[in-house]
């Protein structure tokens, strides 16, 4: 004790003596401070992802057919949508999976793509005009109801008049030969007064020429990615309770319905000029970016004053007239124009936008049509269906929903939720009614279901002139009749209204199901028991955690952490280099001192002792020094928070901030590393230290 009390003593008066243990206390500073900030940062994002994933979609643990040819991805692939097989009966695996004790609850679950049409704004407006029309046959024509015909049917011709003159402005830049003449003949058609005139005799084939000839020439609808989840949608909200319902109202339990992300409702099916306005208020308020300094800011700018179309198209002559007068009296003109005076209001800069945002609001919102899609509307989606063919399902979107502190990230928000039947309708499997339809079907037509082995005779034996291959007879078939609670069904109202069983839900096909623990911090304890009780029930499925499940997303942080530690590795390398060199240095410096200490009976275990005591304490005391700095940076970021600079941040920090935290363990590890460096760098220059013999050190000059 006597001896290792004297080699502190002597570490200690060495510490500061040496600019060399300053430059060597400096790397081992830094070093530490690295660990310790970036370890802890990156822990950090790992736990917030980790509650991203789990609270929006994937649960703690996926499961899905082993069958399956890809890995699942719950939010796609590089290569698309990954092919798994179907689990053929969700109802089977649910009670397996909720026996262990560690469950708390199963979701049944299937991801897809799709396709869906935002529709331009002529295609919506003759559609409020057909249903108007078939509301009158239905229901006879009153006063109400013939003001809102003349009122859209105003609308109608002002939307010809308006393309016909974007037409007209555009023949300077086109040639004759650019121009279609039937397009041109068909507008020149809508214009005249004799076909408004005659619409009243024929209301719905002057709608159906319209539709087909003058909607198409207005290209402003967009042809939209929709990603979707199907599921239980109440199982599915007291699951995952980061849900919430933000406009409209829940789908009503056993019935089929949508749920729209409310990122994607805001992003994709919003008024353009508006959602600009919008973005631009963000990146001003939440950014501090500037429309005079900011590329970006001054392209949206710039597309509002250009691109007015959406909104004059939008607008029927009362509103026009509306919208005039009020952006007259905003913007004290007195322009008759509605687009020069729209792209006049969008000329926004720094110090008038406030202004204009809340006028726009006010003044023009009130008028317009802010989104394609109204709460209650039914949206067709086109999708194909597993075996190739293209499906397409109109299904109501009874409101919008967002994951609490995921609002701005696109990775939850991309994704929109539908019940389970449609989903199976649209993914191709056989529900409940497409079985009653096939089977009626059969029983109409007189088909037999032949084996693989009989086909043949069927086919072209001497009796299978009257089983397979029957002469087409004029009359014979009434399609009204053959297809009443047909094929058709699935686009009847009937299966709007219809309210499914729990048991007709669950009994039927998912591609996967979601599994919510109730102690996460055992997942990997429960995942391989799952493994082994599903695979004693007969089942074959794949069990994986809520990272693989994720597939790249997932693997973004643990890639994160591998670029770190590399980082890390690296700089340590390097400062081992360093510190060895600089050790060298010191230990040449000090060979009289080291001499006279053999001289006067110091062993070479002493002086080696010596040596490694003073760097170990060198790298206690930086360390520590490097350690307490982290400490104060990562308190001071876990009160602040780190703000999600872009929409991407808000699912990697589950939320518009992170708040990092420190544990114990990114502290031990930082020390670890520290004195492990330090020692090691030190035991060549302490080897050295002991091959001075007193002879030498007296030999050798200042």
């Amino acid at each position: 004790m006597g001896q290792l009390r004297l080699l502190l003593q002597v570490a200690l008066r060495n510490l500061f003596t040496s600019k060399i243990n300053i430059l060597i206390g400096g790397i081992i500073f830094f070093g530490t401070l690295l660990v310790v900030v970036g370890g802890a940062l990156l822990d950090s994002m790992d736990s917030a992802m980790s509650r991203s994933i789990i609270g929006s979609v994937a649960g703690h643990i996926q499961v899905y057919s082993d069958d399956s040819k890809d890995e699942l991805s719950l939010y796609g692939g590089m290569s698309g949508e990954p092919d798994l097989a179907v689990v053929d009966d969700f109802s089977r695996i649910k009670p397996v999976l909720e026996k262990h004790p560690n469950v708390k609850t199963v979701v049944p679950m299937g991801t897809s793509g799709a396709l869906i049409t935002s529709g331009n704004t002529v295609d919506l407006t003759l559609a409020r005009l057909r249903d108007l029309y078939k509301k009158r046959q239905t229901e006879g024509e009153s006063p109400a109801l013939r003001e809102n015909i003349d009122s859209v049917k105003g609308h109608v011709r002002q939307m010809v008049a308006l393309m016909e003159e974007q037409r007209a402005k555009s023949r300077e830049l086109l040639t004759e030969a650019a121009q279609d003449p039937v397009e041109v003949e068909a507008l020149a058609r809508a214009r005249t007064d004799a076909f408004w005139s005659a619409f009243e005799e024929d209301p719905f084939g002057s709608l159906e020429f319209l539709e087909n000839r003058i909607a198409p020439q207005l290209p402003d609808g967009d042809l939209l990615d929709f990603r979707y989840v199907g599921t239980d949608l109440d199982a599915f909200q007291k699951s995952f309770d980061r849900m919430e319902v933000v406009d409209g109202q829940a789908v009503p339990a056993g019935k089929r319905g949508m749920l729209m992300s409310k990122f994607y409702y805001e992003n994709f099916l919003k008024l353009k000029s508006a959602l600009r306005l919008d973005n631009i208020k963000q990146e001003r308020d939440v950014n501090q970016k500037r429309i005079d300094t900011d590329p970006t800011l001054q392209r949206w700018v710039k597309e509002n004053q250009t691109q007015t179309r959406e909104i004059l198209f939008q607008l029927d002559p009362v509103k026009t007239r509306q919208a005039v007068e009020r952006l007259q009296n905003v913007l004290g003109s007195q322009e008759p124009s509605l687009e020069k005076l729209l792209s006049e209001f969008f000329t926004t800069t720094d110090d008038n936008f406030d202004t204009r945002y809340q006028q726009f609001y006010a003044e023009l919102a009130p008028l317009l049509d802010l989104y394609r899609l109204r709460m209650g509307d039914s949206l067709t989606i086109t999708a194909f269906t597993r075996t190739g063919y293209v499906q397409s399902i109109n299904v109501k979107v009874y409101g919008t929903y967002q994951f609490k502190g995921l609002e701005k990230s696109f990775m939850a928000g991309a994704i929109n939720l539908m019940d389970l039947m449609t989903f199976r309708d649209l993914y191709g499997y056989l529900s409940p009614e497409r079985k009653a339809e096939i089977t009626e079907l059969q029983k109409g037509s007189g088909l037999k279901e032949l084996d693989r082995g009989s086909a043949e005779e069927a086919l072209f034996g001497e009796d299978s002139g009257n089983t397979l291959v029957a002469d087409a007879t004029p009359g014979l078939i009434e399609e009204s009749k053959v297809f009443e609670g047909g094929l058709g069904a699935l686009a009847r109202e009937d299966l709007v209204a219809r309210v499914y069983s729990q048991q007709e839900i669950e009994q039927g096909e998912a591609l996967s199901a979601a599994v919510i623990l109730k102690d996460p911090e055992q997942l990997d304890r429960t995942m391989e028991e799952l493994r082994e009780s599903t695979q004693a029930a007969g089942l074959k499925l794949r069990v994986v955690s809520w990272q693989q499940a994720a597939g790249i997303i997932g693997q973004f942080v643990l890639m994160a952490k591998l670029v770190l530690y590399f980082a890390v590795f690296i700089i340590f390398v390097v400062a081992l280099v360093i510190i060895n060199n600089a050790m060298m240095m010191a230990t040449l410096q000090r060979v009289r001192e080291v001499g006279t200490m053999r001289a006067i009976g110091a062993q070479r275990s002493f002086v080696l002792s010596m040596v490694l005591i003073e760097t170990v304490l060198l790298g206690a005391v930086f360390g520590l020094g490097g350690a307490l700095v982290g400490s104060g940076i990562m308190s001071a970021l876990g009160s602040a928070g780190i703000p999600a600079g872009n929409e991407a941040l808000y699912f990697f920090f589950s939320g518009p901030r992170l708040y990092p935290t420190l544990s114990a363990g990114n502290l031990v590890a930082a020390f670890v590393i520290v004195l492990l460096v330090s020692a090691i760098s030190t035991l060549y220059p302490a080897f050295l230290a002991t091959r001075v013999s007193p002879l030498q050190a007296m030999q050798t000059d200042e």
